[in-house]
């Protein structure tokens, strides 16, 4: 969470590193941006998520700012900062040169609020709390069932055709209220209603069974212990047993992207220093160098 000057002051900014190696990629994430108004400013996720809007869409309508409850910003900004390093280092195999490449968590949170966000751009319109509706897209969002609730996705009129088949409201979707997505979106209130009163019939795996054959995407609510117990992220593998030296065996979540091929590292987070030999070698420092660096204090 260093401030975007830091690095300047620690003679490690893009310029001095590129002096040295033109070769050489830098990522740099900050707060708020590299110059501006707000550059110098810490950074936190916390804020980032008040300043790119998406607290004021989080929540049951009227209820205030919510916070998510994940560091979606911290998070996004890396993924960012990652997916620009592999298109500089790209780019490196044909210029030679490498780029500093920089976000911030206010860029990536505002960038993460996607479709909400150009709402404001194109139309002006700025977007409110729908709970746990979807803010356009209607019917979809979360319903009560016989025994718990289930989250259920039918925007478009063939999907719409599909759930009132499958709830069995063939005759009472004939209403006008319900005739199309815009008339669907103008009576919100009305839709979920007519959904809800046959969804308490049944229990939420029967329904989500019916739904998902019928080709209507639902699916249940999980608290975190349920989720491990499912037995898709169980088919999965999302749980990711990995030898420590200290601990043992950590179950820790594995990384979401399959190359097919290769299997994920089962390697711990290393140790402060447990690799400096190890990289020092790439850059040609044999033991003896590294010993005498040890002795300095340097490594």
């Amino acid at each position: 969470n260093y401030r975007s000057d830091v690095k300047d002051r620690l003679g490690i900014d893009y310029a001095s590193l590129a002096a040295i190696n033109p070769r050489i990629v830098l990522g740099s994430i900050s707060g708020f941006g590299q110059t501006g108004p707000y550059a110098k400013r810490p950074g936190f996720d916390q804020i980032a998520q008040g300043m790119g809007g998406l607290m004021s869409v989080t929540g049951l309508p009227g209820q205030g700012p919510v916070r998510v409850g994940i560091p979606v910003a911290d998070l996004t900004a890396g993924l960012y900062t990652a997916l620009g390093i592999m298109v500089a280092l790209l780019e490196r195999e044909t210029t030679g040169k490498g780029r500093w490449v920089h976000t911030s968590l206010l860029e990536a949170m505002v960038a993460m609020m996607d479709f909400q966000a150009t709402r404001w751009t194109m139309k002006h319109e700025v977007p409110q709390q729908a709970g746990n509706d979807h803010p356009t897209t209607v019917p979809t969002g979360l319903f009560h069932t016989k025994d718990g609730m289930i989250n259920l996705a039918g925007g478009g009129d063939e999907m719409w055709r599909r759930i009132v088949e499958t709830l069995g409201l063939t005759e009472e979707a004939k209403d006008p209220a319900f005739a199309t997505d815009k008339s669907r979106a103008a009576n919100r209130g009305r839709t979920n209603a007519l959904l809800q009163k046959p969804l308490l019939e049944d229990t939420s795996e029967n329904w989500i069974t019916r739904l998902n054959q019928a080709g209507v995407p639902s699916g249940p609510v999980y608290a975190m212990d349920q989720v491990f117990a499912d037995p898709q992220v169980q088919h999965l593998g999302l749980e990711w047993a990995v030898p420590h030296p200290l601990l043992g065996e950590v179950k820790l979540v594995r990384s979401p992207m399959n190359l097919e091929g290769v299997a994920p590292a089962r390697r711990p987070t290393p140790e402060r220093g447990e690799h400096t030999a190890e990289v020092l070698a790439e850059f040609g420092i044999g033991p003896e160098q590294l010993a005498k660096l040890r002795a300095a204090g340097a490594v």
